[in-house]
C-alpha cells in the first residue's frame, strides 16, 4: 500500500486559476457530503452547492472555461507531431476536449441559474444567509425533505447539481493538465525562507511546494507572476503567532504551467 510522506502546496498564479481551485475544493465537498445519508450530510451539501452558485454569479466562467479548453488544444496540437508523443492518447484527449468545450458552448445563460426554479431551493438559499435561518420552524418543508428517504434526496441534488457536471469535467482537465505540465527542483530554504524568479517568457500557472510531513513546519507562499517568496512556518503554541522556522527546510518546487 502506497503512503504519501509528503504534504504539498499549491499556489495559484492568476485569478483565474485561482477561482478554478477552489471549485475543485467545493466539488470534492459537494460529492462527499452528498453520498452521506445523515440529514447533517445533506445540510453540508446544500450549503456547499450555495457556496458554488455563489461563485458562479460573481464570474462569467463558462467563457473563462472555454478560453482555457481552447489554449489547452492549442497547445497539444503544437506537440503532435514531437518525438516521443503518444498521438493515439493525445488524440483521445484531444477528442475529450472537443466534446466538451461543444457542451459548453450549447449552454445558454448563467450556468446553475435555473436552479432557482425550485421554490424549495429557493427558499433555502434566502434563509441560509441568516446565521441558523434554515431550522425546521423556519423552513418546514425543508425539514420535511430532509426527512425524507435516500433515494428521494439524492434525485434531487443530482437535478440542482447537474448544470455544473460539464463544468467540474472542464475544470478536471484543465487542473489536471496544469499539475502534470511541470518541472520540479530540489531546493532549500535557509533558515526557512526562500524567494525566487520565474521565466517572463513563460506561462506559469501554478506554483507547488511539497516537503515531508515529518518536518514541523507549513509553507506560506506570496507573489505574483514573476517573483514568489516561500516562508517555512512554525506552527504557534499556547496561542501565539506562527513564527519562521530557524531550520534549513528541503522542499520540492514545481512550477506549472502548460
Amino acid at each position: 500500500m502506497f503512503v504519501n510522506t509528503t504534504i504539498t502546496y499549491e499556489f495559484p498564479l492568476n485569478e483565474r486559476i485561482r477561482v478554478f481551485i477552489r471549485l475543485e475544493q467545493l466539488f470534492q465537498q459537494f460529492s462527499h457530503f452528498s453520498q452521506g445519508a445523515t440529514v447533517a450530510d445533506k445540510r453540508a451539501a446544500i450549503i456547499v452547492l450555495l457556496d458554488i452558485m455563489s461563485i458562479f454569479r460573481r464570474n462569467d466562467l463558462k467563457s473563462e472555461i472555454l478560453k482555457e479548453l481552447d489554449r489547452n488544444a492549442k497547445a497539444l496540437n503544437r506537440i503532435a507531431n514531437s518525438e516521443g508523443v503518444d498521438s493515439e492518447k493525445l488524440q483521445d484527449i484531444l477528442s475529450e476536449l472537443s466534446i466538451i468545450s461543444k457542451k459548453l458552448y450549447a449552454v445558454t445563460g448563467k450556468v446553475g441559474i435555473n436552479i432557482m426554479e425550485s421554490d424549495l431551493f429557493q427558499s433555502i438559499a434566502q434563509r441560509s444567509s441568516i446565521p441558523g435561518g434554515t431550522c425546521s420552524f423556519d423552513l418546514p418543508e425543508y425539514h420535511y425533505w430532509l426527512e425524507q428517504d435516500e433515494a428521494f434526496r439524492k434525485k434531487d441534488l443530482e437535478l440542482w447539481s447537474a448544470p455544473f457536471n460539464d463544468i467540474r469535467t472542464s475544470i478536471d482537465l484543465i487542473l489536471s493538465f496544469i499539475r502534470n505540465s511541470n518541472s520540479s527542483t530540489e531546493e532549500v530554504a535557509p533558515a526557512g525562507f526562500f524567494q525566487f524568479s520565474l521565466d517572463r517568457s513563460q506561462p506559469f500557472q501554478m506554483l507547488k511546494i511539497s516537503l515531508d510531513k515529518s518536518l514541523p513546519c507549513f509553507a506560506e507562499i506570496s507573489g505574483g507572476k514573476h517573483r514568489c517568496t516561500v516562508r517555512f512556518m512554525v506552527p504557534p503554541v499556547d496561542d501565539k503567532r506562527p513564527t519562521q522556522s530557524p531550520d534549513d527546510i528541503p522542499f520540492t518546487l514545481t512550477c506549472c504551467l502548460f
